[in-house]
C-alpha cells in the first residue's frame, strides 16, 4: 500500500510503535473462543491475548502496524496477523464469537462505520460478543481539527477520528443487544495541565 494514501502506514513507519502501556478492559474469555480484533495496531492486545493463552485472528490495513504486531507477538504460532479493510473482512459469515474494537471504528468516516457494522454482524456468531471502545463528545480533542462530518474532525497528520455520543454507538450497532454501555472519563496531564479525556466502552451480544 502507498504511504501517501495511508496515513497511519506512514506514522507506523516513522513512529515505530506508537501505543503502549497494558490493556484491562477485556474480562476472561474461555479458552475456545474465537477472537478477532479490528485494528490490531502495532500488536498491544494482541500480544496480551496470546500471553494468556489465547489464539487470535487480528487486521489491520497498514502494512506496518501488521508487521511491528507479528514483531512483537509473544507467541507468534497463536496468532493470524492479517492486512485487511475492517469494512470488508475477508472471512466467513460466523467464524467468530469475539470480536474486538477498540479506538478503531472513529477512524471511519459516516459510510465506513456503517460498513463496518455491518462486517461486525456478519462475522460475528449468534451469542458472540462485541467489545467496543472509542472517544466520546467528551473528550478535550472533541472539535480539534478540520471537520469533515458532524462530529468527525481531519488532524495534520492526515488521520480522521470521530467523536461519539451513547446513542451514536446503540444506533451504529442496532443489530446487537447491548448488554452494557459506559462512558469512561479520565484525566491526562499534560505540562501540569489537567486535560480531560473520555470514551465510550460498550460489550455487545448478537442474539442467538
Amino acid at each position: 500500500m502507498n504511504t501517501r494514501q495511508n496515513p497511519w502506514d506512514e506514522n507506523y513507519l516513522r513512529r515505530g510503535r506508537l501505543w503502549g502501556g497494558s490493556v484491562s478492559f477485556l474480562p476472561h474469555l474461555p479458552c475456545s473462543s474465537r477472537i478477532l480484533e479490528l485494528g490490531c495496531g502495532d500488536g498491544k492486545t494482541v500480544s496480551m491475548l496470546v500471553q494468556k493463552g489465547y489464539r487470535v485472528t487480528a487486521v489491520d490495513f497498514s502494512r506496518h502496524a501488521a508487521l511491528l504486531c507479528r514483531n512483537a507477538c509473544p507467541h507468534p504460532d497463536r496468532a493470524g496477523i492479517f492486512i485487511a479493510d475492517i469494512r470488508q473482512i475477508p472471512f466467513r459469515n460466523e467464524s467468530f464469537n469475539v470480536i474486538i474494537a477498540s479506538h478503531i471504528t472513529g477512524h471511519l468516516n459516516r459510510a465506513g462505520r456503517r460498513q463496518h457494522a455491518c462486517e461486525v454482524y456478519r462475522l460475528l456468531a449468534p451469542g458472540g460478543v462485541m467489545y467496543f471502545r472509542d472517544f466520546s463528545t467528551g473528550d478535550f480533542r472533541f472539535g480539534q481539527g478540520e471537520e469533515t462530518e458532524e462530529g468527525t474532525f481531519l488532524k495534520k497528520n492526515g488521520i480522521t477520528t470521530h467523536y461519539f455520543t451513547d446513542d451514536e454507538v446503540r444506533s451504529l450497532f442496532d443489530g446487537l443487544f447491548v448488554q452494557s454501555l459506559v462512558q469512561h472519563p479520565w484525566v491526562m496531564k499534560v505540562r501540569g495541565r489537567d486535560l480531560p479525556r473520555a470514551e465510550i466502552v460498550a460489550e455487545f451480544i448478537k442474539p442467538a
